[in-house]
């Protein structure tokens, strides 16, 4: 699509270090920005390890913090609502979006969305933040499936740090946040996911295989709720039998499906 090359929003996390180390080595160095927006919930270790592994595959690396646009942008809004938790979490997700967007347009390079299956599957990204971008290179990958990769790939050459691949997942959207604060472990919940969408499981059947009632039938309500999220996300690879699109096509409205 004539873009001369891609840029990253590089966290520290995992999903975005693998993105990296994909699209290093689909592209090279010199066709591979990244870009660390830290905010006062990002940890020290986060921006090392961003640095760190910039430094490794000699991509370009840049620090954009992002609090003073937060704060502006909360002021703009009515009364309190500004300093709710959701809406202070969304706001940092869609400003980082907002630069990397116009680094985008600065530059004439495509914006890589660093999602992953798991995390489309329930809706735990931010419409017009995280899932902004030209194309998804993990939209097909599971959670569980993004540590394999990444130990993987650190066994051809160790690019991504020992310590985002150790560490608790977190979106460090507010203070002391864990993945498995609102999500249930990602073994679990990627094997709930497979079931129902690859192998066309009901509810009942993967209860019956021994998931818990509770979490089988949230995670199933999240899958459907979030069809919306998911029709507005940046397109990707497919490597599953079942990947969504094109292979799993449902209504955006899913009230039928119950919780």
């Amino acid at each position: 699509n004539h873009f001369k090359g891609v840029i990253i929003g590089l966290s520290g996390g995992i999903d975005s270090a693998l993105t990296l180390a994909i699209a290093h080595d689909a592209l090279g160095p010199g066709s591979v920005m990244t870009v660390m927006m830290p905010s006062q919930f990002t940890a020290s270790m986060s921006l090392d390890d961003a640095a760190t592994q910039a430094q490794e595959l000699k991509v370009s690396h840049e620090i954009i913090p992002i609090d003073a646009s937060v704060k502006a942008l909360s002021k703009s809004l009515p009364g309190e609502l500004g300093t709710q938790g959701i809406v202070q979490e969304n706001l940092q997700a869609r400003v980082r979006s907002n630069i990397l967007m116009a680094l985008s347009n600065a530059r004439g390079v495509m914006l890589l969305s660093t999602s992953n299956k798991s995390e489309l599957a329930v809706g735990y990204s931010t419409l017009y933040g995280d899932l902004s971008g030209g194309f998804c290179a993990l939209k097909d990958v599971y959670k569980t499936q993004v540590y394999a990769l990444a130990r993987y790939r650190n066994t051809r050459s160790r690019v991504i740090p020992e310590r985002v691949i150790e560490r608790a997942p977190s979106a460090e959207l507010r203070a002391d946040q864990k993945d498995d604060d609102t999500l249930p472990p990602y073994d679990q919940l990627d094997a709930i996911l497979k079931a129902h969408i690859e192998q066309g499981l009901s509810a009942q059947t993967i209860i019956d295989q021994g998931h818990n009632s509770d979490i089988v039938h949230d995670v199933l309500a999240m899958l459907y709720r979030s069809e919306y999220k998911r029709r507005q996300g940046p397109p990707g690879t497919k490597v599953s039998s079942k990947a969504f699109g094109r292979d799993r096509r449902f209504p955006m409205t899913s009230a039928f499906c119950g919780r």
